[in-house]
C-alpha cells in the first residue's frame, strides 16, 4: 500500500484543484483567454487523475483471494498508467486545440485583472501543494537522488502527484506570460501560444509518467540491493552450495514476490531440507518486510 502521507498529498491536491479549476473556468469565460481555459482543463484533468489514484490505492488494499492469489497491489500501477494517458489525451490534446484555434482567430483579452487574480491564487495554492508533494517525496526517497528515486521508486502515487504539481506550476507561469504579453505588449497571439505551450508541457509530462510506470505495470524486479541481500542470506545457510537465481517482482509498492533456485548439498536429508527452507523463508521476510511470498526451488547448477 502507498504511504498515508502520499494519500494526504493526493487528497489535498484534489480538493484544491477542484476549487481553483472552477475559478479558472469562470475567468476564461469572462476574459476569453485560451491560456486560462487550458489551465482550467488542466485542473479538471488533475482532479480526475487524483480521484483515479485514490481509487487505485483503495483497490490495491483489497486482500488476496483465489482469483488474485498475490493480491491487488498492481492496481496502483495500472491506474497510474491510466492517469498518464488521460493527461496526454485530454489535458494536452484540448489545450493544444484551444491554442491553435486562438492563434488562427486571435482576439484581445477583456477584464484582464480577473486573470491576474485567479492566476495569483492558483500559483499560491499550487505552490503549497507542490511543497507538500516534494516533502513527502523527499522523505520517501531516502538516500537516492530525485532522478534515481523516480527511476527506482515503486510507489508511483508519490512521483505522479509531484510531476502533476510541477507541470501545473510551469503551466501557470506560461499562462501568466501569455496574459502579460497580450495585456501589456499587445501581442494578441501570445495567449494562444501560451495555450499550445501548456499542452506541450502536459504531453511531455504524460509521456514521462507513462514511461516510468510501464515497467512497474509489466513486472519490475526489486532493487539490486535487495536481490543481493537475499542472495547473501541464502548462501550463509550450511545446507546450501550455491544460489543459482534470485528472481523478484514487485506486485505492489510494498509487496515483493521472490523465487529462488538453490543448489543444496547431497547429504541433506528431507527433514533437514524442509527445516532449512522454512528458516530461509523466515529470515528473508524478517530482514526485508516488503517480501511477502518466497518460493524456493531445489535445483543443481548442472541442470540449471
Amino acid at each position: 500500500m502507498p504511504s498515508p502521507g502520499s494519500k494526504l498529498v493526493i487528497v489535498a491536491a484534489l480538493v484544491g484543484n477542484a476549487l481553483v479549476g472552477v475559478t479558472k473556468f469562470i475567468a476564461a469565460t469572462i476574459t476569453g483567454s485560451s491560456a486560462m481555459m487550458s489551465e482550467g482543463i488542466h485542473s479538471f484533468v488533475d482532479c480526475g487523475n487524483q480521484a483515479l489514484l485514490l481509487y487505485g490505492m483503495k483497490r490495491a488494499a483489497k486482500p488476496a483471494n483465489e482469483e488474485f492469489p498475490f493480491g491487488h497491489g498492481k492496481e496502483v500501477y495500472f491506474w497510474s498508467f491510466v492517469v498518464a494517458i488521460l493527461i496526454f489525451a485530454i489535458g494536452a490534446g484540448v489545450s493544444i486545440y484551444e491554442g491553435i484555434n486562438h492563434l488562427r482567430h486571435p482576439a484581445e483579452l477583456s477584464h484582464v485583472i480577473v486573470n491576474y487574480i485567479v492566476l495569483g491564487v492558483a500559483i499560491t495554492f499550487e505552490g503549497v501543494c507542490w511543497v507538500m508533494a516534494l516533502r513527502e517525496f523527499t522523505r520517501a526517497k531516502g538516500k537516492w537522488s530525485y532522478v534515481e528515486a523516480v527511476k527506482r521508486g515503486k510507489d508511483p502515487s508519490l512521483f505522479v502527484v509531484l510531476f502533476e504539481d510541477s507541470a501545473a506550476l510551469l503551466g501557470l507561469a506560461v499562462a501568466l506570460l501569455g496574459v502579460v504579453g497580450g495585456h501589456l505588449f499587445g501581442l494578441v497571439w501570445a495567449d494562444g501560444a501560451a495555450s499550445v505551450l501548456i499542452g506541450l508541457i502536459l504531453a511531455g509530462t504524460s509521456i514521462w509518467l507513462a514511461y516510468e510506470t510501464k515497467g512497474l505495470l509489466i513486472g519490475e524486479a526489486a532493487s539490486p540491493e535487495l536481490v543481493q541481500g537475499i542472495r547473501n542470506l541464502i548462501v550463509e545457510s550450511p545446507e546450501v552450495i550455491t544460489v543459482n537465481e534470485v528472481l523478484t517482482m514487485h506486485m505492489g509498492p510494498d509487496y515483493v514476490l521472490v523465487n529462488l533456485s538453490v543448489s543444496f548439498r547431497d547429504c541433506v536429508t528431507a527433514a533437514e531440507l524442509e527445516e532449512a527452507v522454512a528458516q530461509m523463508d523466515a529470515r528473508i521476510k524478517l530482514t526485508y518486510p516488503t517480501v511477502k511470498r518466497v518460493f524456493i526451488e531445489g535445483e543443481s547448477w548442472r541442470s540449471d
